[in-house]
């Protein structure tokens, strides 16, 4: 006998159940969320306390400091030097991004400037030094004492680098939360996972530093290095996002998007270093692995792994947060998970 056909508002409701009307509000929720970060972070980039330093004789010195410091909107922390030599080591150790030369013989002064930390601070520096000069009736000629490699001409690579690293971290844990359950159903299983996680970790840090270094020439610095950072990365991320699908679900796999993608990658200081972004992203992004991850590739590549530590304490700190969580939650609510694999 033959079914009665069922009126389409039936089939509405019974093919769209509360939980996946709430999972799709949810990505619209993520989309806008994607938009409205990214645009937010990048539509206009205005510098705020950008560091120049000053060398100049003790009777020009302050009234500089007074003129990059009057700058409108807080755009520059001006400091002195004592030489050249100085504001030199002061910009490749990443203690400032810029430094005016005065030149008390002439009138063309020299901007220092570290290329490595990106064109955009590059830029802003050029622009607020060019106006003062030219309204005291200099001028003035750039010297890039860390220059970008001739691979990396944009300076985005440390940062695309370590986005793929993040990127690998959360699929792969998102993979084996698909294919095995959420949550892993017992200690041992937690356990086999996290290994397997470690060992996809190490293989995507070796695959992304010989891709950015060796076959494409792209970064210079330790190719060690690199490979610790990128397998720090990733399993940081991989971690973070595990413990999130623990405690959420298949939620989890949105929250770690959110944070990784929505606010971790804008406020990274990739495409615009900190000085130049909304008060927003510019608290967040040091304390996201984003962030943390591309001032490490960016320090290993081009300042000599200067002032790497808090970068990789924060890493350290989002992998441990991730273990315990996971870890914990397994223990405590076990059975949850599929008996499949890892």
């Amino acid at each position: 006998m033959d079914t009665p056909a069922r009126g389409f508002l039936a089939e509405l409701k019974d093919a769209v159940t509360p939980r996946a009307a709430l999972l799709v509000i949810g990505v619209l929720l993520l989309q806008l969320g994607f938009i409205t970060s990214y645009v937010g972070a990048l539509h206009h980039p205005a510098p705020h306390e950008l560091s120049i330093a000053v060398v100049a004789p003790p009777q020009v010195s302050p009234k500089l400091v007074g003129a990059l410091e009057s700058v409108p909107d807080d755009a520059v922390k001006a400091s002195t030097a004592t030489d050249p030599a100085e504001a030199t080591a002061r910009i490749r150790d990443q203690k400032i991004y810029a430094a005016l030369v005065f030149d008390p013989a002439g009138t063309e002064d020299t901007l220092l400037v570290g290329g490595a930390r990106g064109p955009a601070a590059v830029k802003a520096a050029q622009t607020i030094v060019t106006a003062l000069d030219s309204a005291q009736g200099r001028t003035v000629k750039t010297q890039d004492v860390a220059p970008l490699a001739k691979g990396d001409a944009s300076g985005l690579s440390s940062f695309y680098l370590v986005i793929g690293w993040c990127v690998g971290g959360y699929l792969v844990a998102s993979i084996l939360a698909i294919s095995s359950g959420a949550r892993p159903a017992n200690s041992n299983r937690a356990v086999i996972r996290l290994g397997a996680l470690a060992v996809y970790s190490i293989a995507a840090g070796i695959g992304g530093a010989l891709i950015i270094g060796p076959i494409l020439n792209a970064l210079p610095g330790s190719l060690w290095g690199l490979i610790g950072l990128g397998s720090l990365v990733v399993f940081a991320v991989g971690t973070t996002t595990m413990a999130l699908q623990c405690l959420f679900d298949v939620v989890g796999i949105g929250l770690a998007v959110l944070i990784f993608v929505v606010l971790g990658n804008p406020s990274a200081g990739g495409v615009y270093p900190p000085p130049m972004l909304p008060p927003f992203w510019r608290a967040i992004g040091a304390w996201m692995p984003n962030g943390a991850g591309t001032d490490t590739a960016r320090s290993i590549a081009y300042f000599g792994a200067t002032n790497i530590g808090v970068p990789l304490l924060v890493l350290f700190v989002w992998a441990l947060l991730g273990l315990l969580v996971t870890m914990v939650t397994v223990l405590r609510r076990p059975g949850a998970g599929r008996e499949v694999t890892a």
